[in-house]
C-alpha cells in the first residue's frame, strides 16, 4: 500500500477528527466491541465523502488492473503479477454498498463497462443466502430499510452461484493485513456464502483506510481469511497473492 508523508484531504480530515488506524487492544478485543468502535467512526462520514471515497477506490482499482479490459490485441488485463481473473467473460461477485460503507457504485459501474458479469447479494428472507445478476446501476432498487439495494426484475440465484465467481469483492469493518482476518458486521452471511466459493477465487475486502491494521483481530474457526484489502488509498495483497506488488 502506498504510504507517504503527504496526506490527502480525506486523510487530513480524519486526522483532525482524531482518526487513526484501527485501534484494537490486542487479542483481548471482542468482535462486538470492535464493531461498535468501527461503526461509531464511520458515522462521522458524510454521503459526499463516501461517494468521493468510492471514486478514489475505483482509481486504485484501475491502477492495480482490477478493472479488466481488452487491449489492442485482445489480451485480458489482470491485477499485477497475481493474475486475478477479471475482464470480459469473467464473473465478479461484489456487493451493493449501504449506510456508512464506501460507495461502491463507481466500481460496480466500471466492472460492468469492462464486460465482467457481476453478481450481488440477494438476501431473501431471514438468513437465506442468494445472488442476483447486476446488469446496470439504474436497475438497483431498495427492498426495504436496513437492506442493500438489489437488481430489479432479476431472478434469484441460489447460494451455489458463488462457485461461478472468478473474483469475490466483499465489505469489511476491519482487515488484518498480516493474516487476512476480516471483521464483518456480525450476521454471518458471508461466512455461509463463502462456503460455496471456488477455492481458486481470490477474495478482496473493501474498507476505509483507517480500518486496515496489523493489530490482532478476533478470529473463529469458520472465519474465511481474505486475500487483499482494498481502500481508497491503495490495495494490500495478503497470503497466497502477496507476491504481487502492493499499491
Amino acid at each position: 500500500m502506498d504510504q507517504t508523508n503527504r496526506m490527502t484531504p480525506d486523510e487530513a480530515g480524519n486526522a483532525a477528527r482524531g482518526a487513526t488506524l484501527v485501534s484494537t487492544p490486542g487479542a483481548a478485543a471482542d468482535k462486538p466491541t470492535l464493531r461498535r468502535s468501527m461503526l461509531r467512526r464511520r458515522r462521522e462520514t458524510e454521503a459526499g465523502e463516501r461517494l468521493k471515497a468510492g471514486e478514489r477506490l475505483l482509481a486504485v482499482a484501475r491502477k492495480a488492473g482490477l478493472i479488466g479490459g481488452v487491449g489492442p490485441v485482445g489480451e485480458m488485463r489482470s491485477l499485477g503479477e497475481s493474475g486475478l481473473p477479471v475482464g470480459p467473460d469473467r464473473t465478479v461477485a461484489a456487493y451493493v454498498s449501504m449506510g456508512t460503507e464506501i460507495d461502491l457504485r463507481p466500481l460496480l459501474g466500471a466492472l460492468l463497462a469492462s464486460g465482467s458479469r457481476v453478481i450481488v447479494p440477494r438476501l431473501g428472507t431471514g438468513l437465506d443466502v442468494g445472488w442476483s445478476e447486476l446488469r446496470s446501476i439504474a436497475a438497483l432498487t431498495s427492498p426495504g430499510a436496513g437492506r442493500p439495494s438489489e437488481p430489479m426484475g432479476e431472478r434469484t440465484l441460489g447460494p451455489e452461484a458463488l462457485s461461478q465467481a472468478d473474483l469475490i469483492i466483499l465489505p469489511a469493518l476491519a482487515v488484518n493485513v498480516d493474516d487476512g482476518t476480516r471483521l464483518g458486521r456480525g450476521g454471518g452471511w458471508y461466512d455461509r456464502a463463502l462456503a460455496h466459493a471456488s477455492p481458486a477465487a481470490p477474495v478482496i475486502a473493501v474498507c476505509w483506510p483507517w480500518e486496515v491494521t496489523h493489530d490482532p483481530l478476533p478470529r473463529e474457526a469458520h472465519d474465511v481469511p481474505v486475500d487483499a484489502a482494498l481502500t481508497p488509498d491503495g490495495i494490500t495483497m495478503i497470503g497466497r497473492v502477496a507476491g504481487a506488488t502492493s499499491m
